[in-house]
């Protein structure tokens, strides 16, 4: 655990009781301070005073009384669509507020570093899509390189939840919007953005809102080295924001859409090859092919932005080539569950946007597609281009008839459930198709979440295969 410092003796409020608010109320505990805890949840509230934590409704008279932070949970919205009634409190109370990122930083660097030949550094990951693929590729190539490093934030641990680092170390972190655009600090040594689709627009007040929080990563501390997806225009301008001139090379400019030329430090993807150019020069490149955790242009975006990182890190273009040979996705992201007879199963139950389910139709030929569920604003419209590939969809989802009707072009067949979807898409299937499940609308109308809803699909598949 990173404990935090800078709050010994005094009180500190924790505002929600998760994974994330528990973990920062131990870590405040572990540093010497006092900390104070609310949740809106009963039970939530019961289990933290079952450990020993003050419990404190800060909407009483008082609430705030000693209270020097005030510490927010990520899903409690602080300023849009509305802000949260203690937060607003605080701000009334002139109570600072923060998040455990921001307490995260403030607290990683400690003493012992004086005596370490190589301090630890921290690569921060944020973006619309892919974040979580490029974040624990970098973990991986680092860990198959040999070297220590620990995966956390949106993904695996939580930050204050991981071990105190030791020389040499690397901390990979998955940053989402919600945790970048409240945290008071944001130093890490190398920052990534993937790329910018809209999304949780309610929560920042609309796109530029959305775009704000992600640049608070680049623009509050400075990184040492920025890796930027420049195939929109808000990566485009962020990287001209942080350059200096063409040959900067504290910035690293990515794209999975173009050819990047000048006499900065490039690294793109074109036709499944990544190709590195360092001052108009090449410097290294990997066939991506025919590595199966990494399909689609989507993941090649992904692949470009884990390569720059890690070359940042100093390790050398082969060896970040053996890494990516042997990374076998994250589940629930194009991942390859099965093959039979020719058939590929590949479960991308996190495409819960049509972005992300276009993404996924594009990286694959030949296709069966699982699809449905409670369905986002804006329609189904985007991805028409991106339906050549598809030779059937297979609906699925309490509204699956009207989802289906908006597959212009496209033979659809509603089947409402998962099992009979896989079923009817492994009847139909010929040597060479692949059965998709990218399900390009969330999962709550069948489903508590994405996982659950690609653990369903798995397991129909394993028992309809009788593997």
């Amino acid at each position: 655990m990173i404990p935090v410092t800078g709050f010994e003796s005094r009180h500190v409020a924790v505002l929600g009781l998760g994974r994330s608010g528990m973990t920062t109320a131990r870590a405040l505990q572990v540093g010497g301070a006092v900390p104070v805890c609310w949740d809106d949840n009963p039970e939530a509230r019961a289990r933290a005073e079952a450990e020993g934590f003050e419990i404190r409704d800060l909407m009483a008279p008082g609430g705030f009384g000693e209270i020097v932070s005030l510490i927010v949970s990520p899903g409690i919205p602080h300023l849009y669509p509305d802000p949260n009634k203690v937060v607003a409190a605080a701000w009334a109370a002139g109570v600072p507020v923060d998040n455990d990122i921001g307490l995260f930083f403030r607290s990683f660097g400690s003493g012992d570093w004086d005596y370490f030949d190589s301090p630890p550094r921290v690569v921060a990951v944020t973006g619309s899509n892919g974040k979580s693929t490029t974040s624990a590729l970098i973990h991986h190539v680092l860990d198959a390189a040999g070297k220590k490093a620990q995966l956390a934030g949106n993904i695996g641990r939580g930050v204050l939840d991981i071990e105190p680092p030791e020389d040499g170390d690397v901390i990979v972190l998955e940053l989402s919007s919600y945790q970048t655009d409240l945290a008071r600090a944001l130093t890490p040594d190398i920052a990534v953005f993937t790329n910018l689709t809209p999304d949780h627009l309610d929560r920042h007040g609309g796109k530029g809102g959305y775009f704000a929080a992600k640049r608070r990563l680049f623009a509050e501390g400075g990184p040492d080295r920025a890796v930027i997806g420049v195939d929109e225009n808000e990566g485009r301008y962020l990287a001209n924001q942080l350059s200096q001139g063409p040959g900067d090379d504290r910035v690293i400019r990515v794209s999975a859409a173009a050819k990047l030329t000048g006499p900065g430090w490039n690294v793109f993807a074109r036709k499944g090859y990544l190709s590195e150019y360092r001052k108009g020069r090449q410097a290294g490149s990997i066939d991506l092919r025919a590595i199966t955790g990494l399909p689609g242009a989507h993941n090649h975006q992904n692949a470009c932005a884990a390569y720059a990182a890690c070359r940042s890190l100093g390790l050398a273009p082969r060896v970040i080539e053996a890494a990516f040979q042997s990374f076998a996705g994250l589940p629930h992201r194009s991942q390859t569950i099965a093959e039979q007879g020719g058939i590929r199963f590949v479960n991308d139950s996190k495409a819960t946007n049509v972005d992300s389910a276009e993404k996924a139709l594009q990286a694959f030929s030949n296709i069966r597609w699982i699809c449905g569920g409670l369905q986002k604003e804006g329609g189904l419209g985007p991805l028409q281009d991106a339906l050549g590939s598809v030779k059937k969809a297979y609906v699925i989802g309490r509204e699956a008839a009207g989802f289906a009707l908006q597959l212009d072009g496209c033979e659809a067949e509603v089947c409402t459930t998962m099992a009979q979807a896989v079923a009817q898409a492994i009847k139909d299937a010929e040597p060479g198709d692949t059965v998709l499940l990218a399900p390009a609308a969330a999962s709550f109308d069948q489903y508590d979440n994405f996982e659950q809803r690609g653990d369903d699909f798995a397991a129909c598949v394993m028992a309809a295969l009788g593997l």
